[in-house]
């Protein structure tokens, strides 16, 4: 055998007895110990009730029924005196069948017999806030904003009148007033068959007492327009201070201003 065939043998028994014996150290190298890992505190679970809520948008003047009613797990840390609770009514749904809604409830949000009027006992005598009137008006397409007046606007009234043979005359009697109702149908106009709501014969307007006797008055005088009002100023109530002019008033030959109050 050659030296150098002598000398790679030597090399490759030596490099093999070598990896041999680390492999031998590394089977035989105890395992490290696991890492143990901080327990995190389990979050208590939350406290739930069974409320009674909109299963879609009821309007003003609707029916609750069993389609729009669903009972839903509710926070009891958020519950509200005046929600409906599964655990202290269980039968609510069959017993506010029928019943009419007197301001709008949204989907998802807990029905509250605030909201609800019985249907026997007449819907708008129940939306009325105590004190108010409900009044109607005289009305046209012209003389309610093209007829997109509609109800829970708020308005300001105008009384027309002749003035003279030659000239007529507005002047405004009262400002923000609320709507209650309107009288209109759905016309389908043009080729495109779109509906548009048309007002037709009267506007159902909440007064105080002193407002019902002007405005009955002002019909006789000449005829009622509406001004519709912007929401905007729901939320700024000194823009909606402007004291109402009233109705002149001619008898036997000397001229009377009647005014009302505003509503509160």
């Amino acid at each position: 055998m050659r030296p150098i065939q002598l000398v790679i043998l030597l090399v490759a028994v030596g490099a093999a007895a070598g990896a041999g014996l680390i492999a031998t150290r590394i089977g035989t190298h105890a395992p490290e110990a696991p890492q143990q890992v901080a327990a995190q505190p389990a979050t208590p679970p939350m406290d739930l009730e069974d409320v009674l809520v909109a299963s879609k948008d009821i309007g003003i003047g609707k029916n609750v029924d069993v389609e729009n009613l669903v009972w839903k797990p509710w926070p009891k840390d958020g519950l509200n005196e005046g929600y409906i609770q599964r655990t202290s009514q269980p039968d609510a749904v069959s017993e506010l069948k029928g019943m009419l809604v007197r301001n709008p409830i949204l989907a998802g949000e807990p029905i509250r017999k605030a909201k609800l009027v019985r249907s026997d006992r007449g819907f708008l005598s129940a939306v009325l806030p105590e004190g108010m009137r409900a009044v109607a008006v005289r009305v046209n397409a012209a003389s309610t904003a093209g007829g997109f007046i509609l109800p829970e606007d708020r308005v300001d009234i105008l009384l027309v009148r002749q003035k003279d043979a030659n000239e007529a005359v507005a002047e405004t009697i009262l400002t923000d007033i609320r709507i209650l109702a309107i009288d209109q149908s759905v016309q389908q106009t043009g080729d495109d068959k779109q509906p548009s709501m048309v007002a037709q014969n009267t506007a159902t307007l909440e007064l105080t007492p002193d407002q019902t006797e002007l405005v009955t008055q002002a019909q006789q005088i000449g005829s009622i327009s509406l001004a519709l009002r912007p929401l905007v100023d729901n939320d700024q109530p000194a823009a909606r201070q402007r004291k109402p002019t009233g109705v002149a008033v001619v008898k036997f030959g000397v001229v009377s201003r009647v005014t009302a109050q505003q509503a509160p």
